[in-house]
């Protein structure tokens, strides 16, 4: 009895011919099969190969789809994606919003699970992925070179980042923090006010200084103090 022998996308297969017609069906249909297969493989792979991971270490916050939130540490990141160590892991395929200290807000997937954590992929146009890949590239010299921090005081996350802001107008609304300082902090929020307002961030009475992404920026009046600053800046 004859066969026929095909080669597709690294599978040998062997195919028992009945007849002559169908045996080319089947050989058609196993190829296309085949290549399919291997187009569902190739746009992972070429993710991979298109970014470049480097290692940083970044703080962050970040929330799963039942809006659980946890502190995490960034261990590598590239534009497409980045691994973490975490308390809460969630899924394959579970969609993660994240905070990121000097990065911002970031979406994506997680892609899998590592020991202490997951990692997940990065969705961005490609104007986000090359600011990403500025930011990246400035976090891997300055770590490299030990270049100096560029804000006056360490940044902190907040045990629990929901806050009450008091526009100049009086206005009330729920924010939250991103992480913040002895000196500032950032905000995410449905409304931006205006830049040079005054507003309080609990009892702490702060300028808008500068938009961001995901909401703006904060510089306090006056300095605080370490012990006493998220009691301060959570304060309703």
């Amino acid at each position: 009895m004859p066969t026929l022998h095909a080669t597709v996308a690294n599978y040998s297969l062997t195919l028992m011919a009945v007849g002559s017609g169908d045996t080319e069906k089947t050989g058609c249909r196993v190829a296309k099969m085949a290549l399919a297969h291997k187009k569902s493989i190739l746009p992972a792979a070429e993710e991979r190969r298109r970014f470049q991971r480097v290692k940083v270490h970044l703080l962050g916050r970040y929330m799963l789809p039942d809006r659980r939130e946890f502190p995490c540490q960034i261990i590598n990141m590239s534009p497409g994606g980045l691994a973490l160590l975490a308390p809460g892991i969630g899924n394959v395929g579970d969609r993660v919003i994240a905070y990121l200290d000097h990065i911002g807000r970031v979406e994506g997937r997680i892609t899998r699970i590592i020991d202490n954590g997951f990692a997940m992929s990065v969705g961005a146009t490609a104007r986000k992925r090359d600011k990403l890949a500025a930011q990246l590239t400035w976090l891997a010299n300055r770590d490299i070179l030990n270049l100096p921090e560029d804000r006056r005081h360490d940044r902190i996350l907040p045990r629990n980042p929901i806050s009450l802001l008091t526009l100049e107008d009086g206005t009330k609304m729920t924010c939250r923090i991103i992480d913040m300082s002895l000196s500032g902090a950032a905000i995410a929020a449905e409304n931006r006010p205006p830049l040079k307002s005054m507003v309080l961030l609990g009892k702490v009475q702060a300028r808008v200084v500068r938009n961001l992404e995901e909401g703006f920026a904060l510089e306090f009046v006056h300095e605080q103090l370490a012990e006493t600053l998220e009691d301060s800046v959570t304060a309703r």
